[in-house]
């Protein structure tokens, strides 16, 4: 390696004890017997998963519902994302360009379970918070790429639109939206893989879905109706992952 290399390697190295020293993290009481011990009885306490037919059915409901807030959150974000794309790239001038990029920097630089905490203040518990928390997140990150897709297409159909006598606005929907429109779709399946996850979570800030029978259970210490929550959670997740997945390379396709 380069002495540049092994500089950075170092200056890592450097950071990384120094972070621990200032935590005061001591990992080697993880690996004391007493703590084994602890951690090996909580594990085994999970199972077997708690797989009757009443639990299930409440599992079922529980997965539709994280399934509904991702799916309502994300066709959110993308609507108010696709109308703040046009002045981020802009399309509207320099002053409007500014404004919303400042607006979609403010949406995603919240993380989710903030946004999810004040909404739960603001609208009370349930999946209407966390809808709006994905929304409102993902309208942030949705619209920046949105952004860049337009700003990285070429104007010419559109300017071409223009000097044969159409409006703006149609010149733009026919000229530039029919190149962008498989890539949006692609983002927006893309970010409801990752809002699927993050619905699941937000229910620990009491959001509705998977995520807030996981932090119930966890809290009145039921860990086999918790393993099977995380079980329904993880095959939710590979589920949607494998399904948006193949839609993306169609459209891309």
């Amino acid at each position: 390696m380069k002495p540049v290399h092994w500089l950075v390697v170092a200056v890592l190295i450097v950071v990384t004890w120094a972070s621990f020293a200032f935590l005061s993290l001591d990992l080697g009481l993880l690996l004391t017997a007493d703590a084994q011990a602890q951690m090996w009885r909580y594990l085994v306490s999970f199972f077997p998963p708690d797989l009757s037919a009443e639990y299930l059915a409440r599992i079922g409901y529980g997965a539709l519902e994280t399934i509904a807030i991702s799916a309502i959150g994300t066709a959110l974000a993308a609507v108010l994302g696709l109308l703040l794309a046009p002045p981020a790239a802009g399309r509207f001038g320099i002053v409007a360009r500014a404004v919303a990029r400042l607006t979609l920097n403010f949406l995603r630089s919240i993380p989710e379970l903030v946004w999810a905490a004040l909404m739960v203040m603001a609208a009370g518990l349930g999946p209407f918070s966390g809808t709006l928390a994905l929304a409102l997140h993902t309208a942030g990150v949705i619209g920046r790429l949105f952004a860049e897709t337009l700003e990285n297409t070429p104007s010419e159909p559109t300017q071409a639109l223009q000097l044969s006598g159409s409006r703006a606005t149609l010149a733009f929907l026919y000229g530039t939206m029919p190149n962008v429109v498989p890539q949006l779709i692609a983002y927006s399946l893309y970010r409801w893989e990752i809002n699927i996850r993050m619905a699941a979570i937000l229910g620990v800030v009491g959001a509705g879905g998977l995520g807030q029978m996981l932090y119930f259970s966890l809290s009145l210490f039921q860990q086999r109706q918790a393993l099977t929550v995380i079980i329904a959670m993880l095959a939710l997740v590979a589920i949607v992952d494998g399904a948006s997945a193949w839609l993306r390379q169609r459209l891309v396709a």
